[in-house]
């Protein structure tokens, strides 16, 4: 069977298939069952300064090709999440921490108060007041955060970007700039949905952010964009839920792949070892490797 081991983001990976931020993340016990089940990387709820409690609910839906959430950044601050981080390890996987701040001041509080072994800089969530998306959309706040929390850590950052802009390239050229060690591409599509009988909007927050199926082709543009633009690499989120998602991500150009929705709407923990067998025997029965799988729809043109 073709190896999928290397490296993903400055990240040593047995496999390029992780476990995405948000899913999942809350507890060190979800993370170890993930690495367990086979994946290459697990990735954190996003952690802040401050406890937070999140909006009010309903803070999921599901909506027509996918979910609809607005949890609102609910964590219990990074103070009371390194035991998760270390229970979490005990899978064998990397455990990347997301974290969040409204500046570059508590980005790197959060960043020099954890031990993981790498930081995905939530950049992007687009349901948060003053956080997320609403700092992540403007490159220069991008840049000096990504710099700042290089300064202070020594393990590879990663910045996960919002879909939800004009421009996500400039985005991502703004966090190679700050030496971001890679990309993450896509967050949610800011969304909402409406009950006909009440007239209410559903959800607790109005409106939140779309995943699953549904914004797979706007990821593998992202994606595509990205990956033709950066020199450092671009890892790949947003509606995979089968080794097809991830072999057309990555030949979009991504190095590696974060699965997150299908966890809860396919097949639960199996998800994970079932795409990597998937892109293993696809490049067998191709009879290539992952360097040549990775960008080849951009070398294709």
């Amino acid at each position: 069977m073709a190896s999928l081991s290397g490296e993903v983001g400055g990240i040593r990976m047995e496999s390029p298939v992780m476990l995405a931020a948000g899913i999942l993340g809350t507890t060190g016990a979800s993370l170890r069952r993930a690495a367990l089940a086979g994946a290459g990387a697990v990735v954190t709820k996003s952690v802040g300064v401050a406890p937070r409690e999140g909006h009010r609910g309903p803070t999921v839906v599901q909506v027509e090709g996918g979910l609809l959430n607005a949890m609102g950044l609910p964590n219990p601050s990074y103070r009371n999440f390194q035991e998760e981080i270390d229970i979490g390890r005990g899978g064998g996987a990397p455990v990347v921490a997301s974290i969040f701040g409204a500046g570059a001041e508590e980005f790197v509080e959060v960043a020099t108060g954890l031990d993981a072994d790498g930081f995905e800089l939530n950049l992007s969530c687009p349901h948060a007041e003053r956080l997320g998306a609403e700092i992540g959309c403007e490159a220069c706040n991008v840049e000096a955060i990504t710099r700042a929390v290089k300064e202070e850590v020594n393990v590879p950052v990663w910045v996960k970007l919002t879909p939800n802009v004009a421009d996500v390239v400039g985005l991502g050229l703004a966090a190679e700039r700050g030496g971001a060690d890679g990309v993450v591409a896509i967050n949610t599509l800011r969304a909402m949905a409406i009950d006909v009988e009440s007239g209410m909007p559903i959800l607790g927050n109005r409106f939140g952010g779309l995943s699953g199926p549904a914004i797979k082709p706007v990821a593998v543009r992202c994606v595509y964009d990205l990956a033709s633009a950066l020199e450092i690499p671009v890892i790949g989120v947003g509606g995979i839920a089968s080794w097809e998602d991830a072999a057309e991500m990555m030949m979009a150009g991504a190095r590696g792949v974060q699965v997150g929705t299908a966890l809860g709407m396919v097949e639960g923990y199996g998800v994970f070892r079932s795409i990597a067998a998937g892109l293993s025997a696809y490049l067998d029965r191709k009879g290539i490797g992952m360097e040549e799988l990775v960008g080849l729809a951009r070398r294709a043109r």
